[in-house]
C-alpha cells in the first residue's frame, strides 16, 4: 500500500487523540499514533504551539517552520482558548467523544486549565490519560524545566562517552524527548488494550529522567550491582565499557566508525602485529587506549569506502558517518523508501521520514500533512461536537476558537 494515500486506514482506526502537548516529546508520541490510524486533534491556543514560532536555524518552508512540520503530521488542528469558560465547555464534549488525551505541561498547570486527569476522568470514565514530564509528578524536582539536555545531564549518560579530560558529551539526538515519546506511546496502548477488558481508563504517567536510566539499564545494573563507574580513558571511544577500538576513526576522506571487533582479526586486516596478538575480551579491554592510537594511524591510509570493503571480506563490522546529504543519496534509504513526500495546503509537495513502523496487515499511512494553525477547527466542532456554523462563528468572535 502506497503510505502516502489519503483516507488509508490503520490498526488504530476509530481512537480518537486529543493532542495537547508541544515541542517534541508529546507531539512526537501523537504523530505515531495518528500513523496507525488514529484520528489525532492537535489543541492548541489561539496563538499556536511554541515550535509554531521557534524552529531550527529559524528554517520555515512557506512560513510553517520545520520543527512543527517534522512532528504533526496525521493531524486537525483545533485552536481553543481553554481559559474561556464556553470555550471550556466545548472542550469537555470533545472529552466525552475522545479516547485519548496527552499532554506535557508542566506539573500542575493541567489542573489551572480546567484539564487535569481527575477533572477529564470525572466527564469521561473511558479515557486514557497520557501526562509527560521531565522529573515525574512527585519529589524534590518535580517543578524543574525537564528539557533533553538537561535531562540528560541528570541521567549520568554524558559520561559514558569520550575520553577522560573531554567534557561530558551529550547525544546529538534528542534522545530523552523520542525514547519519552515512544514509551508514552506504548503506555498509551497498554492502557487502551485493558480498556477492552475494564472498561475504564486511566493515567499513564511517563517522565523523562526514569525513561533515560531505563535506556541504561545495562550500566545501572552493572554500577548498582558491583559498584563500577564508567572510567574514561586517555583516547576517546564511543562507550567506556564497551570495548576497543569502539569509536569513530579519520579515513582518507572523512570518518569510519568500528564497532567491538576481535582484535587479532583487526590486526589481520590492518596488517599490525601488535594488534595480531591481542587475543582475548579481558586483553583487549586493557589495552583499549593502546588499540585504539594504533588503529587511528592506520585509518587514513585508504577512504571509509574502501575501508568498509576491505573490513567486510574480514567480516568486521564498520561504516560510514554520514552527512544529511549521505543519507539521502544512499541506496538502502531509497529502495526502503525511507523518506516520503506528502501535500501540504500552502507548502505543496512536502518531504518527510517516513513511517518507521512497518505492519504487513494493517499499515499506518501519512493521511494528513501537518496542519496549519486551527485549520481544523471548524471541522472538528461540527464533526464531532455537532456545532452548527452560527455557534461556531459566535465562539470565533469571541475569541473562544
Amino acid at each position: 500500500m502506497d503510505e502516502t494515500l489519503p483516507g488509508a486506514s490503520g490498526p488504530l482506526e476509530g481512537v480518537r487523540v486529543l493532542d495537547g502537548s508541544q515541542m517534541l516529546a508529546g507531539p512526537l508520541c501523537a504523530m505515531r499514533l495518528g500513523d496507525l490510524g488514529a484520528d489525532v486533534i492537535k489543541v492548541e491556543p489561539l496563538s499556536g504551539e511554541w515550535t509554531r514560532s521557534h524552529g531550527f536555524a529559524n528554517a520555515e518552508v512557506a512560513g510553517e517552520t520545520t520543527a512543527l512540520l517534522g512532528l504533526n503530521r496525521n493531524k486537525r488542528s483545533l485552536t481553543i482558548n481553554l481559559k474561556d469558560e464556553e470555550a471550556r465547555e466545548v472542550f469537555y464534549d470533545l472529552v466525552r467523544k475522545s479516547d485519548v488525551y496527552l499532554q506535557n505541561y508542566r506539573v500542575g498547570t493541567a489542573e489551572r486549565l480546567g484539564v487535569g486527569y481527575e477533572q477529564l476522568r470525572a466527564i469521561n470514565p473511558r479515557l486514557v490519560y497520557c501526562q509527560i514530564t521531565g522529573y515525574g509528578e512527585d519529589g524534590p524536582y518535580r517543578d524543574r524545566p525537564g528539557q533533553d539536555l538537561l535531562v540528560q545531564g541528570y541521567s549520568g549518560s554524558m559520561w559514558s562517552v569520550g575520553a577522560k579530560n573531554d567534557p561530558p558529551t551529550p547525544s546529538a539526538l534528542w534522545a530523552a524527548d523520542a525514547m519519552t515519546a515512544y514509551q508514552s506511546a506504548i503506555g498509551i496502548l497498554a492502557a487502551l488494550r485493558d480498556r477492552d477488558r475494564s472498561g475504564a481508563g486511566q493515567k499513564v504517567s511517563v517522565d523523562m529522567w526514569s525513561v533515560i536510566m531505563d535506556c541504561q539499564a545495562q550500566e545501572f545494573t552493572t554500577y548498582l550491582n558491583c559498584g563500577i563507574q564508567p572510567e574514561r580513558t586517555d583516547e576517546p571511544f564511543a562507550h567506556t565499557w564497551c570495548n576497543p577500538p569502539y569509536g569513530v576513526y579519520p579515513t582518507a576522506d572523512g570518518y569510519l566508525v568500528l564497532s567491538q571487533l576481535p582484535i587479532d582479526v583487526l590486526g589481520e586486516a590492518l596488517d599490525d602485529d601488535r594488534l595480531r596478538a591481542i587475543t582475548s575480551w579481558d586483553e583487549a579491554h586493557l589495552w583499549r587506549d593502546e588499540i585504539r592510537r594504533i588503529v587511528e594511524q592506520i585509518t587514513p591510509t585508504r577512504t571509509t569506502a574502501e575501508w568498509i570493503a576491505h573490513l567486510d571480506s574480514y567480516k568486521l563490522w564498520s561504516g560510514p558517518v554520514y552527512t544529511y546529504a549521505d543519507v539521502e543519496a544512499d541506496p538502502h534509504v531509497q529502495a526502503r523508501g525511507m523518506i516520503q513526500t506528502v501535500e501540504h495546503p500552502t507548502i505543496g509537495e512536502l518531504r518527510t521520514p517516513a513511517i518507521p513502523i512497518r505492519l504487513s496487515d494493517t499499515p499506518g499511512a501519512i493521511r494528513l500533512p501537518p496542519p496549519l494553525l486551527g485549520e481544523h477547527t471548524a471541522e472538528v466542532l461540527g464533526e464531532v461536537c455537532g456545532l452548527d456554523e452560527v455557534r461556531i462563528a459566535a465562539l470565533r468572535e469571541r475569541g473562544a476558537v
